[in-house]
């Protein structure tokens, strides 16, 4: 079995967790799914699918960036909607931070809800490095 390395970003990680925010496997990053929350776990636009899209992205920079790495390593996401008409409002935001063409490969799923209470999105990704 391929040992693995977690990542975390800084010393805020919560003990009660039972998963690191990102793995390391050789030269590929799993980054966990995650909501657009703040450090105290609150979230962040309540009601604004942008600004929580774009804080999970920001959290996903602070934890490539403790691996050497950045958003431009992202080589694919997979990211779960509330709703078909949120999922149409991130492909801006997505144009703005990944800087493509070429794009990084991308899963949209819409679900029936998301633990997180307040959360409109949920993303994970893979990145190469």
């Amino acid at each position: 079995m391929a040992t693995y390395q977690p990542i975390f970003p800084n010393d805020k990680w919560p003990a009660r967790y039972t998963f690191s925010p990102a793995v390391r496997v050789g030269n590929l990053i799993f980054l966990s799914g995650t909501t657009g929350t703040d450090d105290a776990g609150n979230i962040v636009g309540p009601g604004d699918i942008v600004a929580q899209t774009r804080r999970i992205f920001e959290k996903f920079e602070l934890i490539l960036k403790s691996a050497g790495a950045s958003l431009a390593n992202i080589v694919e996401t997979t990211d779960y909607f509330l709703s078909l008409e949120d999922y149409n409002k991130t492909a801006a935001l997505r144009r703005e931070l990944f800087k493509g063409p070429p794009w990084p490969a991308a899963t949209g799923v819409v679900v029936s809800g998301l633990i997180r209470e307040g959360a409109l999105i949920e993303i994970k990704g893979i990145a190469a490095v």
